[in-house]
């Protein structure tokens, strides 16, 4: 089956609350999803307007600076002092504040309500990390989820845990969707690894039935 993806951008003029930006700190990071991309500068230039130091950061991801998925579970080496989001729900910025200990300001141009978001607000995820860490080196039977999905297909490096662990067992369970319920069809398996969305380790934790951590998350 084709699938074809087609942007669509917010038509309503966004401007940016005075009240928000005397929030912010001097350098900014400044983010938003696809449908806000066209108005991504006019926020940059209020920002500088005001004095404040913007950049846009590029992600593994997406083709233009500025632009956020949630997958973009990312550390960004940039000398900035915290991320600016602009944009609907807190879906995308907890991707920003994942592996990055900077504040994440949030603004909602259909409610007009900014927020912010702190490392204790991923505080839950991080432990459920360190204790998927901790299972992963204990355990012999695991298997390795991988999607057939275009951007997200990881089979080579998810191979390469072979070489890596050689004392442990592998099984390499591939799918197009990751359903969590259908692994329970391997009640041996002892933990996963996710080679798929990083999202589904950190979000959909609990909906496995056994522990669940990123490939990223093992060195």
């Amino acid at each position: 089956m084709k699938v074809f993806f087609a942007e669509v951008s917010y038509e309503n003029k966004v401007k940016l609350p005075r009240k928000l930006i005397g929030k912010l700190p001097k350098n900014i990071a400044l983010f938003t999803t696809a449908q806000y991309l066209s108005q991504l500068y006019s926020w940059k230039k209020q920002l500088e307007k005001a004095k404040k130091h913007v950049i846009l950061l590029e992600t593994k991801h997406t083709e233009t600076p500025g632009q956020i998925l949630g997958c973009n579970t990312e550390e960004f080496i940039a000398d900035f002092d915290a991320f600016l989001f602009v944009g609907d729900g807190v879906f995308h910025p907890q991707a920003l504040i994942l592996k990055n200990n900077k504040e994440v300001f949030t603004y909602n141009p259909s409610t007009k309500i900014d927020s912010k978001l702190t490392k204790e607000d991923v505080e839950t995820i991080r432990k459920k990390v360190i204790g998927a860490k901790t299972k992963f080196l204990s355990s012999t039977e695991i298997g390795v989820i991988v999607t057939t999905k275009p951007g997200q297909t990881k089979l080579e490096k998810a191979l390469e845990l072979k070489k890596r662990f050689p004392d442990k067992n592998f099984y390499f369970l591939i799918a197009n969707n990751i359903n969590p319920s259908e692994f329970e069809n391997f009640p041996f398996i002892e933990m996963f690894v996710n080679t798929a969305c990083e999202r589904i380790a950190y979000d959909d934790q609990s909906k496995f039935r056994k522990p669940v951590l990123n490939l990223e998350d093992i060195d």
